[in-house]
């Protein structure tokens, strides 16, 4: 079976799901059903301890029976990130953590110094980070050399549905790290480009907005969930090279000359 390993965590579905901005919770909880996804993520920042509604929250992710995945968004400095991470450890009760540290306000491109930093200090306490980071070579080696075991490259600013980017630097970095998880995270938009990353080899894709903000939130769900499928099956199918020029499909020795 194509099996998704995170941190010795088993996973059959590729499709990881934000749990911001849904019209209702009853929308999410049917968003999350039809993409299949077993793992979601939640902003500490959104679900307070004490609060009712995110008690309710927490609830519904219960219900769903999907491994919590808390990140750090709108953390814009080591100290704020590692304290976040903290809180969530205790609130969630896991060692997982999508790390978030910010560094520009108007594009949330990672502050990869400060993400490096908080990093290492995670993974000494014993977190199992997920670290969203931008598809720099340099930054990448650092991050793993931190103590993180999976990656998490943004394919286009965060909610701008912009898709790949950078596909060379993408495809760049799975080739120097065939043996390490790839998620693409954030700026993707269309399942289309969902899929277009995993026919590069990503492990899976995390996105949020392309599904909440869609006139059909549910049925964008299992349009990715396909898409998804689909991208894998390519990849492992083994696509076709690239060729610069035409090359007949049907071969030109044999076949009849006329006078």
């Amino acid at each position: 079976m194509d099996i998704l390993t995170l941190y010795g965590q088993d996973f059959h579905s590729r499709l990881l799901l934000g749990t911001a901005q849904y019209p209702s919770p009853a929308c999410l909880a049917d968003a999350v059903r039809a993409a299949g996804s077993e793992i979601v993520t939640v902003s500490l920042r959104r679900e307070s301890a004490s609060a009712q509604s995110g008690q309710q929250f927490w609830q519904l992710v219960r219900e769903l029976g999907c491994r919590v995945l808390p990140n750090t968004a709108g953390c814009h400095s080591v100290k704020e990130a590692v304290t976040t991470a903290r809180m969530a450890r205790e609130l969630f009760d896991t060692p997982w953590i999508k790390l978030e540290v910010i560094g520009d306000s108007d594009t949330l491109r990672p502050d990869v110094f400060g993400l490096v930093d908080a990093a290492r200090i995670l993974a000494a306490e014993g977190f199992e980070v997920f670290p969203y980071t931008t598809d720099d070579l340099g930054v990448a080696e650092r991050l793993l050399d931190a103590g993180c075991r999976v990656l998490m490259p943004w394919a286009a600013p965060i909610g701008s549905g912009r898709g790949l980017s950078h596909p060379y630097a993408l495809r760049t970095l799975r080739s120097y790290y065939p043996g390490v998880p790839l998620i693409v995270d954030a700026g993707i938009g269309l399942p289309s480009q969902a899929a277009a990353a995993m026919e590069m080899g990503y492990d899976a894709v995390l996105l949020n907005t392309a599904v909440a903000k869609a006139g059909d939130p549910v049925g964008m769900a299992g349009a990715f969930a396909h898409a998804i499928t689909a991208g894998r099956a390519a990849w492992r199918a083994g696509p076709m090279e690239t060729r610069d020029m035409a090359a007949p499909s049907t071969p030109v020795i044999g076949m009849a000359q006329w006078g």
